[in-house]
């Protein structure tokens, strides 16, 4: 018997396919990284970003060390986090085609400053942050950096109630292999409430 033999057998009529390992285990939020390199705004489109830490807030962005971007996060000890909507998919997906290396990507969007003064945000985007660098992690191929919020900043028109209203904020992701860019879905549920329905 083989193991995809087991794994029919052992559930029924679902059967399931064995697929390599590839980077579409979790779908991934799509953000626009921002740094200043050479004193100059550049933002990236990276889609392998995602929560490390709850108190305090961390949240990990994994790039190639070759990426412009990451020569402006290793200078600055920090960059931004900025989630774009549908409306902004067209200069999202630009900033990833095209590296800062080649193409001055300062005009590409206009930007404010936080705290930190030099982790560049995008005012189009509905919700940003800024990051301080806080732990870099080599990975080959590629860095993961670390960075603790240290602020963050949402359109007024998207908040409700003191919290995100992301029906307003519409942030976008992105799957793998098809390489698409998805706009979030219908609520399904509430968290940790509706599993109080459940009786194994």
């Amino acid at each position: 018997m083989t193991k995809s033999d087991s794994v029919k057998n052992t559930l029924g009529e679902k059967k399931k396919v064995q697929l390599a390992p590839g980077p579409f285990v979790l779908p991934m939020p799509t953000v626009l990284v921002g740094t200043k390199v050479n004193g100059s705004p550049n933002f990236m489109t990276v889609a392998f970003a995602g929560l490390a830490n709850y108190d305090p807030v961390i949240v990990a962005i994994s790039i190639s060390p070759d990426h412009h971007t990451t020569a402006g996060i290793r200078a600055n000890k920090a960059f931004s986090i900025n989630l774009p909507g549908p409306d902004l998919v067209e200069a999202t997906d630009w900033c990833g085609i095209h590296s800062g290396k080649n193409v001055n990507k300062s005009n590409a969007f206009e930007t404010f400053a936080g705290e930190l003064g030099n982790a560049p945000m995008i005012k189009a985007c509905r919700l940003t942050a800024e990051c301080r660098l806080v732990e870099t992690v080599e990975l080959k191929p590629d860095m993961i950096f670390f960075g603790e919020v240290a602020t963050v900043y949402a359109d007024e028109s998207a908040v409700k109630d003191g919290a995100p209203d992301w029906t307003k904020i519409a942030p976008l992701f992105f799957t793998f292999p098809d390489k698409m860019y998805w706009a979030l879905g219908n609520h399904v549920a509430k968290a940790w409430s509706v599993g109080e329905k459940f009786k194994p």
